[in-house]
C-alpha cells in the first residue's frame, strides 16, 4: 500500500516538473528581443542556450548571425506570443513578429530549461506567406 502511494506522489511530482511555465518562457524571449532592440548583443547572448553560446563563441558572432539571418527579431515593430507546445520532450514557443516594414513573420523558439532558467536553444522561421497576402 505504501509503495503505491509513493508511486502516485512520484508520478505527480514528475508530471509537474515536466510542465513549462509559459510566463517564464515568454519572459526569456521578451528580454532577448528587448536586448536586440537596444543593440545590447552581450545581454541578448545570455539568453541563448549553452549549446548556442558554444556554437557562436562570442556576442559579436551571435550579432552577425542575428542581424544577417534574423533581421525581424533585431528590428521589429511588434510581437505577440502564440501557442506553447511540447514535442518529444522539447518546448516550442511560437511568436508572431511584425518587422519595421509591416511584414509578419512566424517563428518557433525551441526552449531549454537550464539551472539558470529558460534559454533559447534555436529559432525556426516558419512560412507566413498567407499572413502577408
Amino acid at each position: 500500500m505504501r509503495s503505491g502511494i509513493f508511486a502516485v506522489i512520484a508520478s505527480v511530482i514528475m508530471a509537474f516538473s515536466a510542465q513549462a511555465e509559459p510566463a517564464d518562457i515568454e519572459a526569456t524571449i521578451d528580454r532577448q528581443l528587448q536586448a536586440f532592440q537596444a543593440d545590447d548583443f552581450d545581454r541578448a547572448f545570455t539568453f541563448a542556450s549553452p549549446n548556442l553560446q558554444r556554437l557562436f563563441q562570442s556576442p559579436q558572432n551571435f550579432q552577425r548571425m542575428v542581424t544577417q539571418g534574423y533581421p525581424m527579431v533585431w528590428r521589429f515593430s511588434e510581437f505577440r506570443f502564440l501557442e506553447l507546445r511540447e514535442e518529444s520532450g522539447a518546448f516550442w514557443q511560437r511568436v508572431m513578429i511584425t518587422d519595421e516594414q509591416g511584414t509578419v513573420h512566424i517563428l518557433d523558439y525551441r526552449m531549454l530549461e537550464t539551472a539558470e532558467g529558460w534559454r533559447i536553444n534555436g529559432v525556426q522561421i516558419l512560412d507566413s506567406s498567407e499572413m502577408n497576402a
